[in-house]
């Protein structure tokens, strides 16, 4: 069969991209060619934006009220056709196919929390704030925005964006990631279904060159990110320059501390999804696990336990608790750390290195890896590794383990596990990281909350999500009159 290769879809039609570059997608359990993307060059990115700029007046009168309508028709027709999108995403990107359809239903929650748009774009108004005059702050949607969105989500990630856009009066432009833009194409054949007028959603595949032109280009108001914190930071750092709005969510190497007085079995079975769930190809993911004083022992040995009897392959099978990380360069990258580690001093407890599925010899598969005697200055418990690798290390005290975290150049997620309500109390106030869960392995803010961390976890100020997005997706005008 011939496979086929994907179209950009600009001002409401599907168009066939003039690059002569091409990339294979590949499924990384099976490393099967799904389909092929084009690399589009800077021109198809201005045709994008002048599409989108085109349809900004009219959108914008639209009253949001009927704005709304179009993302319910969208809520609908992303949930008759949940079950496609998350096979496609198991296929593109190597989940299980409960973690795809956890995610696809994130971004579902996301497109239902946009509809109260009506509500959540209200201003304020008070009068007579001097004599005889009164004042109101209204919001108003800003133009084109776009978002640059990664491979480990790229079903979930655009939608944490382009709805809350498009629902403000904005019209959009969509980048997905070149090595997973099937689930994206899918998504947006249905939102062609939903049928917005033309220009307001726009979709174009690329890779830096399309970024670029999207970071430089004078009709775009605003560019929303997420990745690795290197090019969060480039992305920050180039839109800006160009005059954008910015909200840029970068890497993260997540610390877990286990108190003495945890339920231990709660904190196993919590870390063990937190830490290998997705392959470790998360953001929130947890790293490094810090146990306090008798913690340690027990939980070692449970968790190297339950990490053992998870079953590697194909996640559209019965019973695979893991599948692949996306690429076979992601896999080399992955195995290169525990290498690191290995030669810096640390002891594997569980090798993930040697791991083969029966029927899958090509897919690129790590199995759960876990370190101890593990120092915070090696590679492996600094650095984002982005595969399921985890680091066990003992601690005297919470205070230490404070400590530790306060060190990390990250700041995206934490938690805690303790019945302590006063240690519970002690780490989110002293803590300092953005998102953080008490006795919860991922914390995952759901979409009526801001989602984003601090440090070098975050460039920007307004996050995704809830009322930041409403904030960052429009501008507050203060209208202040007086009339005789």
């Amino acid at each position: 069969m011939s496979v086929q290769t994907i179209r950009n879809y600009i001002g409401g039609q599907w168009v066939d991209s003039a690059s002569g570059q091409l990339l294979d997608v590949r499924n990384p359990a099976t490393d099967e060619v799904l389909a092929r993307v084009p690399l589009s060059v800077r021109g198809e990115v201005v045709q994008a934006i002048s599409s989108a700029k085109s349809a900004f007046p009219a959108w914008r009168k639209t009253p949001p009220l009927q704005r709304a309508r179009y993302l319910f028709k969208l809520k609908n027709v992303l949930e008759e056709h949940f079950e496609d999108i998350s096979r496609i995403l198991v296929q593109e990107n190597g989940k299980t196919l409960p973690e795809a359809r956890g995610s696809v239903r994130r971004g579902i929650e996301n497109v239902e929390v946009a509809a109260g748009i009506p509500s959540l774009m209200m201003g304020q108004a008070l009068e007579d704030i001097a004599d005889g005059i009164d004042c109101a702050a209204i919001r108003q949607p800003l133009g084109v925005f776009a978002c640059v969105t990664p491979f480990n989500f790229p079903a979930m990630v655009p939608l944490w964006f382009l709805p809350h856009a498009v629902a403000c009066g904005n019209t959009f432009v969509v980048k997905p990631s070149e090595q997973c833009p099937l689930s994206q194409k899918l998504i947006f054949e249905l939102m062609e279904e939903v049928k917005f007028p033309p220009g307001v959603v726009n979709l174009v595949n690329g890779a830096k060159e399309a970024v670029d032109a999207l970071l430089e280009s004078p009709d775009v108001s605003g560019i929303s990110f997420v990745g690795s914190s290197p090019v969060a930071k480039y992305i920050y750092s180039t839109a800006s320059a160009h005059g954008k709005r910015v909200q840029a969510l970068g890497g993260a190497k997540n610390f877990i501390v286990v108190m003495p007085d945890a339920d231990v079995d709660a904190a196993v079975n919590a870390l063990i999804d937190s830490c290998f769930g997705c392959a470790g190809e998360r953001c929130l993911a947890g790293s490094v696990i810090l146990c306090v004083g008798d913690a340690y022992a027990s939980f070692r040995e449970k968790f190297v336990c339950a990490a053992r009897k998870l079953v590697l392959g194909n996640g559209l099978e019965q019973g695979v608790g893991m599948g692949p990380v996306v690429s076979k360069k992601h896999k080399d990258k992955v195995l290169a750390y525990i290498e690191s580690g290995l030669k810096e001093g640390a002891r594997l407890l569980l090798d993930g290195r040697g791991a083969k599925v029966e029927h899958w010899p090509n897919g690129h598969f790590v199995g759960p890896t876990i370190f101890e005697n593990v120092s915070t200055s090696m590679a492996i418990a600094r650095e984002e590794i982005f595969g399921p690798v985890a680091s066990l290390v003992q601690v005297a005290s919470l205070k230490e383990g404070l400590e530790i975290i306060h060190r990390s150049e990250f700041g995206n997620a934490t938690s805690i596990f303790t019945r302590s309500g006063a240690s519970a109390r002690q780490f989110v106030y002293d803590v300092g990281i953005s998102m953080i869960g008490i006795n919860i392995g991922i914390a995952a803010p759901m979409a009526f909350f801001a989602f984003g961390g601090s440090k070098g976890s975050f460039f920007g100020d307004l996050k995704a999500h809830g009322r930041d997005s409403i904030e960052f997706f429009t501008d507050k005008r203060v209208v202040i009159s007086r009339w005789s």
